[in-house]
């Protein structure tokens, strides 16, 4: 199936091929994805009504996250997130839970790469959704992740979270198998909690590094 206008600007969004500040140029995009002008103006529109993008002056640009947005995006992902390991432990199939546990133990071949563990990461907790079995809450899911794709960087950069971000989805999927709904919940939450706190030292460094030049 053809993927239309939208679907693509926000996929190379969400893929970094546009980050946030990157200036949106409709003809541009027209060119780069081979469809005509206007459904690339609506897609733009709809994409600036969805907060994905920004007015700089008469351009539009990719949006970014200040940091009351951020901290605001974390507490909703973390509370629904937390809710579709709570369902996942009770709904998932066995043959669901064995693709999570496969995912933890070939993502940690990528846990030098954090370009790479990101996808992954966002693959498995894609997994976990679905695993929920709530249509209604892989969909509200799917903005909050949308969202995500407005951080220029990646919390599995910082030394040393890539393994332990994996660590703490081995212990979410032990949950999600034993049937631990609770269990579950709490794991993924306080794994949620763990990467905002990395992303808060990490955008603090940046600070810091700025003010030193």
């Amino acid at each position: 199936m053809q993927k239309d206008a939208y679907t693509l600007i926000l996929e190379a969004i969400d893929g970094g091929v546009y980050r946030p500040g990157d200036r949106l140029v409709e003809a541009e995009l027209a060119e780069r994805f081979g469809v005509s002008r206007t459904p690339v103006r609506e897609a733009l529109q709809r994409l600036e009504t969805q907060s994905m993008l920004a007015r700089d002056g008469r351009s539009l640009i990719v949006a970014s996250l200040d940091h009351n947005q951020l901290a605001e995006l974390y507490v909703v992902r973390a509370e629904l997130e937390g809710l579709a390991a709570r369902l996942a432990a009770k709904h998932a199939t066995p043959e669901e839970v064995k693709v999570l546990a496969d995912m933890v133990e070939e993502d940690r071949a990528q846990v030098n790469d954090p370009a790479a563990l990101s996808r992954a990461n966002r693959r498995f907790h894609k997994q976990i959704h679905l695993a929920s079995h709530n249509r209604y809450l892989v969909q509200q899911l799917d903005l909050v992740h949308r969202s995500m794709a407005l951080l220029a960087t990646t919390s599995l950069a910082a030394e040393g979270r890539g393994q332990a971000a994996l660590n703490e989805h081995a212990e979410i999927v032990r949950a999600i198998a034993d049937g631990d709904g609770e269990a579950a919940q709490v794991a993924l939450r306080a794994h949620i909690s763990k990467a905002f706190e990395t992303r808060l030292k990490l955008d603090a460094g940046a600070l810091r590094g700025a003010g030193d030049r």
